[in-house]
């Protein structure tokens, strides 16, 4: 399960509009690299593969691939602004380290 605070809500419906993207979904994604061993991704696609996940939340479509899921499985998305910006914060309770960044973080193999 994934899941999505009102923030992340709302500002992914805005990124939604700004792009003309009004029927895109939200792929949510893990890929090596980063800080520590991996990163989280996030692009809007129309595309569901074979083997995705797919999450409605608050109207919201949230696609995860299979072998993203193992690492991401539930997460929750935020959003927030302070005074370097705005900027998705990644919840993980499967995150053992997370780098400074907020957006590089290792599982326990």
């Amino acid at each position: 399960m994934i899941n999505l605070r009102k923030a992340a809500v709302d500002e992914i419906r805005r990124l939604k509009l700004k792009r003309n993207q009004p029927e895109a979904r939200l792929r949510l994604g893990v890929r090596p690299g980063g800080c520590a061993d991996f990163y989280y991704s996030l692009e809007f696609d129309q595309v569901v593969n074979p083997g995705d996940r797919v999450y409605e939340c608050s109207s919201i479509s949230v696609i995860v691939d299979e072998q993203s899921f193992n690492y991401i499985a539930d997460l929750t998305l935020d959003y927030s602004e302070d005074l370097m910006g705005g900027g998705f914060r990644f919840h993980n309770p499967k995150a053992i380290e997370s780098c400074g960044c907020g957006n590089s973080f290792r599982v326990e193999c």
